[in-house]
C-alpha cells in the first residue's frame, strides 16, 4: 500500500505510483503543510519552472485538518492559473483536446475544501488517462508506517532534483518549451497529458521501471 498525501494537479511521479497496482491511501488525517504539492503545481514555461499555489484561508493555517482547510476564493487565482495554463500549453499537442475537462474546476466557487478540489481533479485525471485505481483515505494519522511506501514527505517540490531523490532521472518527454529549456522533470502531470495526450498512460507504466 502506498501512502500519500492530498496533492494539487499531482507530478507525474505521484500519478505513475498510482498506477504501481499497489493500492493507495490518500492522507486524510494530518494537518495542513505548507510550500507542498498539497497546494502547488509546477510548470514549466518559456522562462523556467513556474508554481502555481491555491491560496487558504490563512486564519485556518494553524494546525488545521487537512480536510477543513478552505480555498480563498477572495484571491483571483483561478483566472491566473488558467490564464498560465493557456499560454504555456496553447501550442501543445493535446491542450486543445483537454482543457474543456478541466475549465469548469477554474471557472466555479462551489468546491469549499482543498481536499476535495484536489480529490475530483485526481478522479478526472485517472478517468482520462483511462486507468482505474484502488484509492481509499487513511482512518487515523501515522507519524510513521512499517513499510518504506510512505510518499507524504518524499514528494515534495524541493526535493524533485536533489541527487538522493529516487525519482529525480525518469525518462524525458517532449515539453513545449524543449526548443529553449532543458527538459524539466517531476512537473504536474498536466505537463505529461498536454503533450502525451492518450501516451501518457504508457509512459507513466513505464517511467518508474
Amino acid at each position: 500500500m502506498y501512502i500519500f498525501s492530498s496533492a494539487y494537479l499531482p507530478p507525474v511521479e505521484y500519478i505513475a505510483l498510482c498506477l504501481d497496482k499497489q493500492g493507495v491511501k490518500i492522507e486524510n488525517r494530518e494537518n495542513f503543510v505548507k510550500q507542498t504539492y498539497r497546494n502547488r503545481a509546477l510548470i514549466p514555461t518559456s522562462t523556467g519552472i513556474l508554481a502555481l499555489t491555491i491560496p487558504v484561508n490563512k486564519h485556518a493555517l494553524h494546525n488545521c485538518p487537512i480536510t477543513q482547510l478552505t480555498i480563498d476564493y477572495r484571491q483571483a487565482w483561478q483566472k491566473i492559473h488558467w490564464r498560465t495554463l493557456e499560454t504555456a500549453y496553447n501550442a501543445s499537442p493535446f491542450f486543445l483536446y483537454y482543457k474543456d475537462y478541466f475549465y469548469p474546476f477554474y471557472n466555479q466557487t462551489n468546491i469549499e475544501y482543498l481536499f476535495d478540489f484536489n480529490w475530483q481533479l485526481l478522479k478526472l485525471i485517472f478517468k482520462l488517462l483511462g486507468v482505474e485505481v484502488n484509492i481509499s483515505f487513511t482512518d487515523n494519522y501515522l507519524s510513521d508506517y512499517e513499510e518504506d511506501n510512505d510518499f507524504r514527505s518524499l514528494i515534495n517540490p524541493k526535493r524533485r532534483i536533489s541527487s538522493d531523490y529516487p525519482f529525480a532521472n525518469i525518462p524525458a518527454y517532449r515539453q513545449v518549451f524543449s526548443d529553449r529549456q532543458p527538459f524539466q522533470a517531476n512537473m504536474s502531470c498536466l505537463d505529461l497529458l498536454f503533450n502525451e495526450g492518450k501516451m501518457a498512460k504508457s509512459y507513466l507504466l513505464n517511467c518508474l521501471k
